[in-house]
């Protein structure tokens, strides 16, 4: 307490306003005043490099216009299929339900502390029987009765003085200490006053604590929507892995039946033919591998979705994703837009409003208690104006010694906010740090991916080449195999060097916050008070509601086809003999 207070109590007393002397204690609130902690500043980000390709990088510099995500993010790379999956997410999920009762159950613990600044009413009937022992019912003597003698002359009247004497007898022992029964009806009242604060900063750390629950909520849906659209790429990308050793086989076969063809006709060794099998062989059962892969990232989707995956499938399509540009902001945008953040500040101001709790300890309790009801020895005659009882009074409570409690409560309080505070500097950091690891990867992949797109061109003229010179006998057969392998190779390495593009682009939108914001408290803590029906069945997305089919799903015809100069070379060499 400053000066300054102890003064203004002093005069409000002094006055004889004790009442004010007590709405000015109860202003009283001993935690720190609450600074958001500081952070390293930062005005841009260094892997934010000008210029460029956006639509090849995945990412421009955000225009006032376009500076925050939607909150349906995911409909940034238009895929119908992808668009139903993630609106599953938030009704079926069983992960985000859980959020949803965690963030419940913080809030009911707000409602609980906020009963606290009221008064507490308690209706207590009860009925007693006793029986009092002799030796408590003969301290003090026993129970007196007195009677009066008057001596006087006449009849009639009685003139004249009176004189009389009184004698006592003690009634009988046993009518005292015969059980006897109690009805008692009282109305109990009690209030604590907040004089110090503590009511309301337990309030304010619940309330705090709460929110920090929604903005995990909201950063549990985002982390799981972004799952979801990484594992949807990733079977997309191995529905395509598998396209393109399908269509490997083809040309393998296509080759084989050409080696055979020459060996037949004597131009060519058994040893080649041998070779050409192998090769075909070792194709057939990579792209068999594949689906083992494909299988659990389907299995993974259906979980995320809350659907069994006995009764979920993702049919065959093409993989022709472009890549989305996503927009940047600058990086202190990201103190309002990640929820990560937004609970881990949370939490700081939670443990700032427990140190107020703690100093309040220090100081005393003014509690306020009454009661008013009946008693009597007989039930018909409780509630009668003589059997009435009350009581009111103040009850102050103050600790004198406590071996030190207080003030370790006090060091804990304060060593909890200081370690949260470095929490949520971590997070920021963290974030900055995710953040810029995407910019690069997604401003390097662009470039790689030029690169290997020339080195798969040059893969497959090696192939032709060496094709032709294996025809015409200038070429051993191993040197196609070669070419071959290195041309199946660069396509299964550009191939994830686009997956790893769509991977990078999906993390930068859940690393900048996705469609959050602080200002979307309200609508995160709505979705939490009122979660979807869990007792309805999970729905399956409508374009899934077919039946079932296991791994790997068929492809449509005209999907897999040998490569044309391949099989004009076969053409070429004609029948075997």
């Amino acid at each position: 307490m400053n000066k300054a207070l102890s003064m203004l109590l002093r005069t409000a007393v002094l006055r004889g306003a004790p009442a004010g002397a007590l709405s000015i204690l109860a202003a009283c609130n001993f935690a720190p005043h609450y600074e958001r902690p500081r952070t390293p500043p930062t005005d841009s980000y260094k892997e934010a490099v000008p210029g460029g390709d956006a639509a090849a990088q995945g990412w421009k510099i955000a225009d006032p216009r376009d500076a925050e995500l939607r909150a349906q993010w995911w409909e940034m790379f238009n895929d119908p299929k992808l668009d139903a999956l993630e609106e599953r997410v938030a009704i079926s999920n069983q992960n985000i339900i859980a959020a949803e009762a965690n963030y419940r159950a913080a809030y009911a613990l707000v409602l609980e502390a906020q009963s606290q600044l009221f008064p507490t009413f308690s209706l207590v009937p009860s009925v007693t029987r006793e029986k009092t022992s002799a030796a408590l019912a003969g301290i003090g003597g026993g129970t007196t009765v007195g009677t009066t003698t008057t001596a006087g002359t006449g009849t009639g009247t009685t003139t004249g003085p009176t004189t009389g004497t009184t004698t006592g007898s003690t009634l009988p022992e046993s009518s005292v200490t015969a059980p006897h029964n109690i009805f008692a009806l009282p109305l109990e009242a009690s209030y604590q006053i907040d004089l110090w604060g503590s009511i309301r900063n337990t309030i304010a750390a619940n309330r705090f604590s709460a929110q920090a629950s929604a903005a995990t909520l909201a950063n549990a849906l985002l982390s799981t929507q972004s799952t979801l659209a990484q594992d949807y790429f990733q079977l997309r990308v191995a529905d395509e892995q598998r396209r393109i050793l399908d269509t490997t086989v083809a040309d393998y076969r296509a080759v084989l039946a050409m080696v055979r063809t020459l060996f037949d006709q004597g131009l060519d060794s058994d040893e080649d033919v041998a070779s050409a099998e192998t090769q075909l062989d070792t194709a057939i059962a990579q792209a068999t591998d594949v689906g083992v892969a494909r299988a659990e990232y389907e299995h993974a989707i259906a979980v995320l979705i809350g659907v069994p995956p006995g009764r979920f499938s993702i049919p065959y399509e093409h993989f022709n994703q472009s890549l989305p540009v996503v927009p940047v902001t600058v990086p202190s945008d990201l103190l309002e837009r990640r929820p990560d953040i937004a609970a881990a500040e949370r939490q700081v101001m939670q443990t700032n409003a427990q140190i107020g709790v703690a100093r309040a300890a220090y100081f005393p309790t003014l509690s306020l208690s009454a009661a008013i009801g009946y008693e009597s020895t007989a039930l018909s005659k409780l509630i009668e104006a003589p059997n009435l009882i009350w009581s009111a009074g103040p009850t102050l409570n103050q600790t004198l010694f406590d071996g030190g409690e207080r003030r370790a409560a006090v060091l804990q309080a304060r060593a909890q906010n200081e370690a949260q505070a470095a929490t949520y500097r971590q997070a920021v950091l963290s974030a900055f740090q995710s953040v810029e690891d995407q910019l690069s990867s997604l401003r390097i992949l662009s470039e790689e991916l030029v690169q290997q797109q020339r080195a798969t061109l040059a893969a497959k003229h090696t192939v032709e080449l060496s094709l032709v010179r294996y025809h015409n006998g200038v070429d051993s057969y191993v040197n196609l195999i070669t070419a071959e392998n290195a041309f199946l190779s660069a396509r299964e390495t550009e191939l994830q060097v686009r997956l790893r593009q769509l991977t990078a682009s999906v993390t930068l939108i859940d690393d900048l916050g996705g469609g959050w914001a602080d200002s979307k408290f309200g609508e995160t803590e709505r979705m939490a008070k009122h979660p979807p029906d869990q007792g309805k069945e999970p729905l399956i997305p409508s374009d899934n509601a077919g039946p079932p089919t296991p791994n790997p799903p068929g492809m449509p015809a005209g999907e897999i086809e040998p490569d044309d100069f391949i099989k004009m070379n076969n053409e070429a060499v004609g029948p075997s003999s």
